[in-house]
């Protein structure tokens, strides 16, 4: 089942996308995609629905974040071994946590909006776990019960905030529309094996980052397990588990960075795909 929420920022609606690609209206059903809508329970009532009855969204509407509610945006770093290569660092030892500020979530499609004097941000494709159900050292046998589904973000990252500034990478992750999310929430169920999805990005139609969820150092459900034993995890929240090489700062000989007018595309299998042009700052 692919979970969306549409129409103008901060009007969005519920919906789904059925088998042919047309969105359906979940509005008779239920408010809205949040933390309420995430337990198995509410997952199995609107898979329940007889889509074919649900109204169809006529248009060709903006997508929103596929969730709202989010409290915790949680990221791993260099959890792919040779994106840690491209940037110069070991292979962890343990997955390295950081947090995205909510306020950076948007739409799949929406504009990114480079943060003002930025010469440094940069792209990342990634693989986003959604939670449905609340975890609590919740062992990686029975992580993925937690999970209510999967979702395509790009972690957009100001590097020279993350790493030349002092402290935490924090600073570099949550600048505003530095979190697209979408274009959909695919419930587990139809994901499969989250351990073999290829993952693409370009920009100005250019590949950059090819890779595959096959080569995370650490995979989803250790990942689940291993954050809830640092903080809750609750419905809503979002983990985001690192990116395959192909990032900006990685270039050789010399790093490219997103300047306005740039755009990227980019995609995970059964996933969706989003699009976002670059501007620069304005206030």
């Amino acid at each position: 089942m692919k979970l969306l929420r549409y129409g103008p920022m901060g009007q969005e609606r519920p919906g789904l996308l059925d088998e042919d690609g047309v969105i359906r209206d979940l509005s008779a059903h239920i408010p809205d995609i949040g933390p309420d809508q995430l337990s198995p329970t509410a997952l199995a009532a609107l898979a329940g629905l007889d889509t074919a009855a649900l109204p169809i969204v006529d248009g060709a509407p903006r997508y929103g974040p596929p969730v709202t509610g989010t409290r915790k945006f949680i990221a791993i770093g260099l959890n792919f071994a040779d994106h840690a290569a491209e940037s110069g660092a070991p292979v962890p030892e343990e997955p390295i946590v950081f947090t995205k500020a909510t306020s950076c979530i948007q739409g799949p499609n929406d504009i990114v909006m480079l943060p003002q004097g930025s010469v440094k941000s940069d792209w990342e494709v990634e693989l986003g776990v959604v939670i449905g159900t609340t975890a609590r050292y919740v062992e990686e046998a029975k992580a993925l019960d937690h999970v209510a589904g999967y979702v395509l973000i790009n972690d957009l990252s100001e590097r020279e905030y993350q790493l030349e500034r002092g402290g935490s990478w924090d600073k570099g992750k949550g600048c505003d529309t530095f979190g697209p999310i979408g274009p959909w929430l695919v419930t587990a169920d139809e994901v499969g094996d989250v351990q073999s999805l290829g993952m693409w990005l370009d920009v100005n139609g250019q590949r950059m980052q090819t890779g595959n969820t096959a080569t995370m150092v650490f995979g989803v459900a250790a990942l689940v397990a291993y954050v809830s034993r640092f903080m809750t995890l609750e419905p809503g929240d979002i983990i985001t588990t690192g990116t395959p090489p192909g990032v900006g700062l990685g270039m050789k000989p010399t790093p490219v960075y997103l300047k306005p007018g740039d755009t990227m595309r980019l995609g995970i299998e059964k996933l969706g795909e989003q699009q976002q042009s670059v501007i620069a700052w304005r206030p």
